[in-house]
């Protein structure tokens, strides 16, 4: 079932969650001992995120090899495993940064094959040795021609042929949008109307980055509807887990932090403190989110469910 037909059809505020890859080697099952206690709280879809591509060096008798690789690869084979495990609707995050156009294509092919109905269309972060976003040669620059694609396959129009078929795709479409402004925009305003531009090519529905302030939400989905965007807008929350997320989540995603949540942090011993002050804000601001009418509350988890289970236990 698509996110937006989960969101009609539901009579209160839905509880979502996004997971990450294992890392090569390592077994599913730790994947699922994550998944298992946030099941209880009937999530009607789960994300997977895809990671880009990075360069490692290989050494050849003393020469050192540069080698692409991915370290945590398998998303769309967890979907599979996630929706047959548990009955759920997943998401495949679909990236630009590391994929040419066909091999999106092909994924998208076996996405539908899967019966997987919605993708989350993502330009992607910057490679770790660059300092600005490079597209792939082969890829797409931005994720609004990544969502022209996905909507062209719901049509029939494959890269290379119009294909006349009753069986094409409908894939609901996500983006992500931020309340904070993308990192490389000049401004709020200037990113929502390339939001909106997405938008218009097709995307159903948004998530966003993280914030820790829901003024900035708020403020955020208004500015949103005024300029014309009318699909649901999801909030994505992150409670903080470590001290060093103090300075860590203002330098990687340019988020800010209330004094409150930053003076509380900072008065912690260790970090099992700063879990439970995490745990503690993430509520405060789900419930406030929650009666304000969300359509969704949707946790980035990171690998880790004790802290998002606190939170949905005492908010759902």
């Amino acid at each position: 079932m698509k996110v937006t037909e989960h969101i009609a059809n539901a009579r209160e505020t839905l509880f979502s969650f996004e997971v990450i890859p294992p890392l090569k080697g390592r077994k599913i099952e730790e994947l699922y001992r994550n998944i298992d206690p946030l099941m209880e709280f009937k999530p009607p879809f789960i994300d997977v995120t895809t990671s880009r591509e990075e360069y490692v060096y290989i050494d050849r008798d003393g020469l050192f090899e540069k080698q692409v690789t991915r370290m945590r690869p398998g998303t769309l084979g967890i979907c599979a495993s996630i929706k047959h495990k548990y009955d759920v609707d997943t998401i495949p995050h679909v990236l630009c940064g590391g994929f040419t156009k066909e091999e999106t294509e092909y994924l998208l092919v076996d996405c539908h094959y899967l019966g997987i109905d919605n993708v989350m269309a993502l330009r992607g972060d910057a490679m770790k040795e660059q300092k600005y976003f490079e597209p792939t040669q082969g890829g797409h620059p931005y994720a609004s021609e990544l969502v022209r694609q996905i909507e062209h396959l719901n049509r029939g129009q494959y890269l290379h042929d119009v294909v006349e078929t009753d069986n094409c795709p409908d894939f609901c479409i996500g983006v992500a949008g931020y309340p904070e402004k993308h990192l490389e925009s000049p401004s709020l305003r200037t990113d929502i109307k390339w939001l909106k531009h997405k938008v218009d090519l097709g995307a159903d529905y948004i998530v966003t980055q993280m914030f820790f302030d829901n003024r900035k939400y708020f403020e955020f989905v208004a500015l949103a509807r005024e300029m014309g965007i009318t699909v649901p807008i999801i909030p994505g929350i992150k409670p903080i887990a470590v001290k060093r997320h103090l300075q860590l989540l203002p330098q990687v995603f340019r988020t800010e932090l209330p004094e409150t949540l930053i003076e509380a942090v900072e008065a912690c011993k260790d970090n099992k403190a700063v879990r439970q002050v995490g745990i503690e804000w993430a509520i405060e601001q789900s419930k406030e989110l929650r009666e304000a009418g969300v359509p969704v509350l949707h946790y980035y988890s990171m690998g880790k469910s004790d802290n998002i289970e606190a939170i949905a236990r005492a908010v759902f």
